[in-house]
């Protein structure tokens, strides 16, 4: 039987948290994008619209993300607003590191998550370990609201639904946070944790030195010339692997001070004049 809230005018909330797009999708970057296309794949269509006029309506009150469940309160037609919760299956501490150790032992995804991005191949990684970074059905997906409507998801749950896909588009780092490991606890174990790059790229095989070609270029310096070019490194990558030294100038980090210098190097072109 249909509920009264369902079908009331919800009150309005001020400084509610409200989805920057006004028309349309929500979600602009690949992995928020990602989240939402799963999430529309499997919920009620109907709910999720009624949803997504909540989420630009600002009827959420608060959002918070944290390990395996994310909380927001929601402004429905009753006086208190509604409590949500979107909880999914947690990947234990073992298996945590086992992705550390894969994305550590691959370079480029090793560059890119400590210069701040999420790389899309990322999924991969997780899924040849047997794991899922996104819920990929409505049984990996446990959404909790306590108003009356017995939907799933309620129109609550998919407002709160909406502004998490956002709060990817912001931080994709939260969609790690979400599983179990925050982006302070996956940087600090890419440092510390040994590459496990089979071959230094810059490394020349050693050759038997004979009177034959004592007068001719090692042929280990042509391989080296001829080599492709490998992935740019991102400016100021440097202060981003090492360990930041306790040392702060004028109260700001030292490598807060230093990472506009090494931008400013990047953008300067390289001259043998």
């Amino acid at each position: 039987m249909a509920r009264f809230e369902e079908y009331g005018t919800p009150i309005e909330v001020e400084d509610g948290l409200r989805a920057r797009t006004r028309r349309g999708s929500i979600g602009s970057q690949w992995w928020s994008r990602r989240f939402i296309d799963l999430v529309e794949s499997f919920a009620d269509t109907g709910r999720l619209q009624r949803g997504r006029a909540y989420a630009r309506k600002g009827q959420v009150v608060n959002l918070r993300v944290e390990s395996h469940e994310v909380t927001a309160r929601v402004q429905g037609s009753v006086a208190e607003p509604y409590e949500v919760a979107l909880g999914i299956d947690a990947i234990g501490e073992a298996d945590w590191r086992r992705v550390e150790d894969e994305l550590a032992s691959r370079a480029v995804f090793r560059a890119r998550l400590l210069a701040g991005e999420m790389p899309p191949e990322i999924e991969e990684v997780f899924a040849g370990l047997g794991l899922s970074l996104f819920p990929e059905s409505a049984a990996d997906l446990h959404l909790m609201c306590d108003c009356p409507d017995w939907g799933d998801p309620c129109k609550h749950a998919a407002a709160v639904l909406y502004l998490l896909a956002e709060a990817f588009d912001d931080d994709p780092f939260l969609i790690l946070a979400w599983n179990g490991r925050t982006r302070e606890q996956l940087l600090t174990a890419l440092r510390r944790a040994p590459s496990r790059e089979a071959a230094d790229p810059f490394e020349i095989e050693d050759e038997p030195l004979t009177a034959e070609g004592f007068w001719a270029p090692p042929s280990g310096l042509a391989r080296l010339r001829d080599r492709p070019p490998g992935t740019p490194v991102p400016p100021g990558f440097i202060l981003r692997i090492a360990e930041p030294p306790p040392v702060k100038i004028r109260r700001r980090p030292l490598t807060d001070v230093l990472q506009p210098a090494y931008e400013a190097l990047a953008e300067t072109p390289f001259t043998t004049d």
